[in-house]
């Protein structure tokens, strides 16, 4: 399975969430290829924002090695489920599917730990550290149970 994690610019949230859900899986034996993107091009080429890394490295997370990108449309082809970080995300991404299929495709993340809930994970780029670590903590949870799915469908 493939799926892309997908927030604004690629440098917080999103490969926040591509680290957590990469790491955990590979812990579980599941062979998933995670990656991230941004739905806002103006990060493109960068490393994930410092404090995003921190957090990470913190929780025993390498995430240094990702670079943002943009969204593409291919990307709908290319990856089985595309989970948004909000609901922002969520019209931009489903304003680049071509089709119903595609759409079906895309989600909000949370709504794993918190079904139909359309919870969004807060953008911390403004905020301190502390923000990064509530990230973290959601993130973790919505990719925890992301993965109990799976081991369920196995």
């Amino acid at each position: 399975m493939r799926v892309l994690m997908v927030c604004l610019g690629n440098i917080c949230r999103s490969p926040m969430a591509e680290g957590i859900l990469r790491d955990l899986a590979a812990t579980r034996g599941i062979e998933l290829s995670v990656d991230s993107a941004g739905t806002y091009a103006g990060h493109q080429g960068e490393a994930p924002d410092l404090r995003a890394q921190d957090e990470m490295k913190k929780r025993g997370h390498s995430i240094q090695r990702i670079r943002s990108r943009p969204m593409r449309p291919a990307d709908f082809d290319a990856f089985d489920r595309i989970f948004v970080m909000d609901k922002s995300n969520y019209r931009d991404v489903l304003s680049m599917a071509s089709d119903p299929a595609m759409e079906k495709k895309v989600g909000l993340f949370l709504n794993q730990a918190w079904p139909e809930k359309d919870l969004e994970v807060p953008d911390p780029y403004f905020g301190g550290q502390h923000g990064f670590e509530r990230v973290y903590t959601l993130l973790e949870r919505a990719a925890e149970a992301f993965l109990d799915s799976i081991d369920e469908q196995r």
